[in-house]
């Protein structure tokens, strides 16, 4: 049972919110996890935030002062990034739809680009003249293998991610007789996976790729994005990951491989859902308790619009529950019941929890989901039959 979020008691905080539903981040279990992966990972190996998995500007902002770059997919992002302390040159560009409008305002800002393609790069060369400026670029790779155990795969096989890398060569090429700055390669072969030793052996195919690749590139790599795809455990037998054999990889290929052939490469890890995710809660509030046909429903005022993820509508096969608790100090009120939670969207995909669970509870009782602070709000449709907006706070 959730009693308090950061320290606050829960019912004080949606008080201080406002209203129900929000999410709420924990700002120390967010600098914890990061603390974490520092002490695990190699001391040379740079940590970046996929701004993609919470963009929300209290949450960017506290991790500009722990992580050492930003992954951004959009101009939106990267002005959220921008308004950090954070460098421009730590801004990283990524996503295969940039249209010539982001390409500009990124040159102009000096962010750099992932190239997803050969025209991404003839535009960026244009842009780059027309405004007097020598683009920052960097190659995003479509593997020639496949993560298997990823929710989500983004490498492999055809793909609207990344240039493939037979065509690679070609591609730098083209760079080398454009005015472009070469700084390096990208590979992101899948997300959220909590296995240890097929994340290990990505790895160790993705650093054999982009050595093989550099042979061709017109200038040394200055940058290696190994990607990330750490996942989190939200389901009942799921395993947390274990850090410990994937920073031993690391560690061994960055002596054994990286360094002896590319010893200016500054190798980064890029993580989002893994850095974020278990800092996060969705709070919503029951309005209804009813009855139908044997069944115990308890309607609350949230939904699928602000948490299309827990309600298996993003990315799920089979539909499983998320971490789904009471919240504040509903205890000692008897047995436990077994009670379905839904949102008030009309539609019957608006499922939060499935036959779960929960001590007895009525209206007016608060309900958290935990594993919130990734692919959240902005992962979902939150215009959906017009309902008011979830708000956001950082705890």
């Amino acid at each position: 049972m959730t009693a308090a979020i950061g320290g606050v008691p829960l019912e004080r905080l949606a008080t201080t919110v406002g209203s129900t539903p929000f999410f709420a981040y924990d700002r120390a279990l967010l600098s914890e996890r990061v603390a974490e992966l520092r002490r695990a990972l190699p001391d040379s190996m740079e940590l970046g935030y996929a701004v993609k998995a919470n963009p929300m500007p209290a949450v960017v902002q506290h991790l500009s002062s722990l992580v050492d770059h930003f992954d951004v997919a959009s101009a939106g992002e990267m002005q959220v990034a921008l308004d950090t302390p954070i460098g421009a040159e730590r801004i990283n560009f990524a996503g295969p739809g940039k249209t010539p409008a982001e390409l500009r305002r990124a040159i102009a800002a000096g962010a750099m680009l992932e190239l997803e393609s050969e025209t991404e790069a003839s535009r960026a060369a244009e842009i780059g003249a027309a405004l007097g400026i020598r683009p920052r670029v960097a190659v995003r790779v479509n593997p020639d293998f496949q993560v298997k155990g990823s929710g989500m795969r983004m490498g492999g096989g055809p793909q609207q991610f990344g240039v493939d890398s037979e065509q690679v060569p070609a591609l730098l090429g083209q760079i080398a007789a454009a005015d472009l700055e070469f700084l390096g390669f990208h590979v992101f072969a899948g997300s959220q996976n909590l296995n240890a030793e097929i994340l290990c052996e990505a790895q160790r195919k993705t650093v054999d790729l982009v050595l093989s690749l550099a042979e061709a590139a017109p200038d040394p790599v200055s940058y290696l994005n190994l990607g990330g795809g750490f996942g989190i455990p939200y389901f009942e037998r799921d395993e947390p990951l274990d850090l410990g054999p994937i920073a031993a990889n690391l560690a061994e290929l960055l002596a054994e491989r990286i360094s002896p052939a590319q010893p200016q490469a500054r190798v980064v890890l890029e993580l989002g859902r893994y850095i974020v995710g278990e800092c996060g809660f969705y709070v919503t509030r029951i309005i209804d308790r009813k009855q139908s046909r044997g069944k115990t429903f308890l309607v609350v005022d949230g939904g699928l619009h602000h948490q299309l993820a827990a309600s298996g509508n993003f990315g799920q096969v089979i539909r499983r529950n998320y971490p789904l608790e009471l919240g504040g100090e509903a205890g000692g009120r008897g047995a436990p019941e077994t009670v379905t939670v839904v949102g008030c969207l009309c539609t019957p995909l608006d499922l939060l929890g499935d036959d779960i669970e929960l001590p007895p509870a009525d209206i007016g009782d608060l309900i958290v989901i935990r594993q919130a602070g990734a692919y959240g709000l902005t992962a979902s449709p939150v215009d959906f039959l017009g309902h008011p907006p979830a708000g956001e706070v950082l705890v």
